[in-house]
């Protein structure tokens, strides 16, 4: 759609982003496991400035070194662990919901009650409302992970497309009710752990231990789950890149092993690169919020280099769709233009 230079930088791009995001969804089983059992707090109480961190670096370590193992054993290994965590986490969504429902003590205004957040600052509401926002751009990328392993389907050029719909709307609705009967069932919005552990804090609060603890081994399942597919991703996108000899070592990376039906090496190689992206961060407090955000903007820039020569062919009369089966027909314009507004800014 662009150059050949705009295809190598976006490759690029999103193979480093695809690479510092398995580390940063990694890093949510500190946000979980500890509040399951303080036994998985392996490094100091957790009341040392770096206790959590250095503890976070090292459960993600676990969950990364899982990752890259399945992976590289075989993509049927990789599809039923991937379709057993998916079918397990809709039905806790839908638990997990009808229990926040029960639960509700205050109303739906809730969710347009700032609590004076941002009183006092420059920008006012602003700045928190971009950093909450964070979230929502990070939920976009999962869903570029599920299209990425969509040709590996049946019949992708239709159910791939579909599923991707199908995902979108489910999330809306599901995670939009999650959120909204969190803030109502909560017993307290101003507690700090509220910000700082989130909807596991809020598990927890509402539902007690044993049922909290319950469904934050479900969290652990939907964290564990996305790692996977988020490490699968970009195992195939660096197969791909090695393939067109866009890669140093591409001939040995566009490898497959003629046991397991993988490419073990370029696996190998992003598993090490995410453990040391974690590594490098250790004594970072706020690793979380640099790893994730890191993430966030290079995938966003690859986007853009994808949506933004789209919109330029489309504008220019030069857009000629693959003939398939799923079409956006004439809401391909306007969808290609918020897509641009959406990872422009």
């Amino acid at each position: 759609m662009g150059n050949p230079h705009i295809g190598w930088l976006a490759g690029w791009m999103m193979l480093i982003a695809s690479v510092v995001s398995i580390a940063a969804v990694a890093l949510a089983y500190q946000l979980t496991l500890p509040q399951i059992s303080s036994v998985f707090q392996f490094v100091g109480d957790g009341s040392g400035p770096y206790d959590k961190p250095a503890n976070a670096v090292l459960l993600a370590a676990v969950l990364i070194l899982f990752t890259t193992l399945v992976n590289a054993f075989g993509v049927q290994l990789m599809a039923r662990i991937n379709t057993a965590g998916v079918f397990l986490e809709l039905i806790a969504t839908v638990v997990l919901i009808v229990l926040l429902g029960v639960n509700v003590v205050r109303g739906p205004d809730v969710v347009l009650d700032t609590a004076g957040t941002g009183d006092g600052q420059s920008a006012g509401y602003l700045g928190a409302f971009l950093v909450a926002s964070l979230a929502s751009a990070y939920v976009m990328y999962g869903f570029d992970t599920a299209a990425s392993l969509g040709e590996e389907s049946l019949d992708p050029s239709r159910n791939a497309p579909r599923a991707i719909i199908r995902a979108i709307v489910a999330s809306f609705v599901l995670g939009g009710l999650i959120l909204i009967l969190a803030l109502m069932s909560v017993s307290s919005l101003k507690g700090d752990r509220i910000s700082t552990d989130g909807l596991q804090y809020v598990v927890l609060d509402v539902l007690g231990p044993t049922a909290g603890q319950a469904m934050l081994w479900c969290v652990l399942i939907a964290v564990t789950v996305c790692a996977l597919a988020v490490h699968t991703a970009a195992v195939r996108l660096a197969f791909a890149m090695a393939r067109d000899n866009n890669l140093p070592g591409s001939a040995r990376l566009a490898r497959v092993s003629p046991r397991f039906g993988t490419p073990v090496l370029p696996t190998v190689i992003i598993g090490v690169l995410a453990l040391a992206i974690l590594v490098v961060n250790i004594r970072q407090p706020q690793i979380f919020t640099v790893v994730t955000s890191i993430g966030i903007i290079m995938i966003y820039v690859a986007y853009l280099l994808v949506t933004g020569p789209m919109l330029v062919a489309r504008l220019r009369g030069r857009w000629k769709p693959v003939e398939g089966k799923f079409s956006l027909g004439r809401w391909g314009l306007p969808v290609n233009i918020l897509a641009v507004l959406w990872g422009g800014p």
